[in-house]
């Protein structure tokens, strides 16, 4: 539109001061009154929110929508986002998008011009898809000590990429024409849920749930799942960034700050390294409790083969506790947890936990188990998620998880050789060589009555999470991983059928 293109060649034309730090003050006031449009007024349709913030002659320009005064804006917006059919609009700010330039009259500060790019997505209970990015830009205006929105322009909206024009109708599944057959399937095999999140072009863009959580409630797409193993990555990632920092070394003997009472007499005891336990070479059992005897050894020497071992997670767990003396979950949280938003992670169940979105365990007739509540860490397992923090994490590591290039290199290079085409750098599996000169990043969750594997193709940029509450969670899994991952994905199947009992 003319109209837009004058007003951003106009805005462009301001002279302003120096794009201001993300940690000023000016930059975290107009952070916060962003969050207020979006996040309270946007997200949750608080219209009273909107209405105190923006001044009485608003104006809102829109690419494809056109010019809106503040009335007609407050109208459209209950019609189109608050009352939508199809879902609820829900708005992201892009993470390290929003700039902040003040605006100075004679010295005096009386404005600001901030600018950024957010995503938008559909959402209902069951669901929840990428819909389309776009840029915006603000122009706020001090009033009597306070700031208020006068002008918001939002345009250069781009829909979705899609690999696949199945995804067009919102189906990953073609041999399947509707929800009600997904259910179906689910209700055949026993499976009493399903929860998918798909990862394209770098960016979550869908989740499908399906089936019930417990006792016919319906699952959503933030129920929260326990999924086993899927705890090792994430501890691995927080490792790493202790070594990034400088506070942690990845070759050093863990034996300077834990030994278990149990191998302190063991000639290997030095050689014990968080490579090694990250690479899954750590030489212990899995679990101690497994062993006919209940005890924890080294059943060969660190370094020198592999063998996955829940143990290794556990005492890298209680070395980084000792050394920092704080627990992994206060750790995950400050360098984690905390800054991906990942509300709905920890380590074990909290105050925080919300069990009404718990996905309960099912065994093999699709009956809920008794589940257990933990109350501590355990680096290897138990972590509880929903697939959208978890793809928030499998995002983060394709941004390359904040790590320099070499320990990223490390991370996803071949440190223990499985079998031929399975290899495990530090903290996932890694399948190399498939089709379209792609790799993947791939880890499995088992316990009793629950079955999730995540999956990432870094050079495509693509992903896939599937938690399933089920102990039949497996005979699934090949159909999504074919359908959502195309020759790769048949691939990845055929590997990890030909791998033998998974782990977990």
């Amino acid at each position: 539109m003319k109209q837009l293109r004058l007003i951003i060649i106009i805005l462009s034309s301001i002279s302003t001061g120096a794009q201001l730090n993300q940690k000023s003050e000016l930059f975290i006031t107009l952070q916060k009154k962003d969050s207020i449009l979006f996040e309270k007024g946007f997200n949750t349709c608080d219209l009273d929110a909107i209405k105190n913030l923006v001044t009485s002659d608003f104006e809102f320009y829109h690419d494809q929508n056109g010019i809106q005064d503040k009335t007609i804006f407050l109208k459209n917006f209950k019609e189109s986002i608050c009352e939508n059919p199809k879902g609820k609009p829900i708005r992201k700010l892009v993470k390290g998008s929003l700039t902040v330039f003040p605006l100075y009259n004679e010295g005096k500060l009386y404005g600001a011009i901030q600018s950024g790019i957010h995503d938008f997505y559909i959402t209902n209970n069951r669901e929840q898809y990428f819909t389309e990015r776009a840029k915006f830009t603000a122009t706020w205006l001090l009033e009597k000590e306070e700031w208020k929105l006068k002008k918001e322009l939002s345009y250069d909206h781009s829909k979705p990429v899609r690999y696949d024009a199945r995804f067009e109708d919102g189906y990953p599944f073609p041999l399947f024409n509707t929800d009600s057959e997904i259910e179906s399937l689910l209700k055949e095999l026993k499976i009493p849920s399903l929860s998918i999140g798909y990862i394209h072009d770098g960016q979550l863009q869908q989740i499908r749930s399906f089936g019930v959580q417990k006792n016919n409630i319906p699952v959503k797409y933030n129920s929260i799942y326990k999924v086993a193993s899927l705890t090792k990555p994430i501890t691995a990632i927080i490792a790493l960034k202790l070594i990034e920092a400088g506070k942690w070394n990845l070759d050093e003997p863990l034996a300077k700050y834990y030994v278990d009472p149990a191998i302190k007499e063991s000639p290997f005891l030095n050689q014990l390294t968080t490579r090694n336990i990250l690479s899954q070479k750590s030489g212990f059992p899995n679990w101690r409790y497994l062993r006919a005897d209940k005890k924890l050894i080294f059943e060969f020497e660190p370094g020198t083969r592999f063998q996955y071992s829940g143990e290794g997670f556990e005492y890298l767990r209680k070395a980084i506790e000792r050394k920092f003396k704080k627990s992994l979950e206060e750790i995950a949280k400050e360098i984690l947890f905390t800054p991906l938003k990942m509300n709905d992670t920890s380590y074990y169940w909290t105050k925080a936990t919300d069990e009404s979105r718990y996905a309960v365990e099912s065994d093999t007739i699709g009956q809920p188990m008794k589940y257990e509540k933990y109350y501590t860490s355990n680096a290897a397992a138990n972590l509880l998620t929903t697939v959208e923090d978890y793809s928030k994490f499998l995002l983060h590591i394709l941004q390359h998880a904040g790590l320099s290039q070499h320990l990223y290199n490390e991370f996803v290079q071949s440190q223990t050789e499985v079998k031929p085409d399975i290899n495990w750098g530090l903290g996932m599996q890694i399948l190399p060589e498939l089709p379209e000169h792609e790799f993947a990043l791939q880890h499995t969750g088992g316990d009793d009555g629950t079955k999730c594997i995540v999956l990432l193709l870094p050079k495509s940029k693509r992903g896939l999470i599937i938690f399933i509450n089920s102990e039949n969670g497996l005979i699934i899994w090949k159909k999504i991983i074919e359908e959502y991952l195309g020759e790769a994905g048949k691939e990845i199947v055929k590997r990890n059928l030909s791998k033998g009992e998974n782990p977990d």
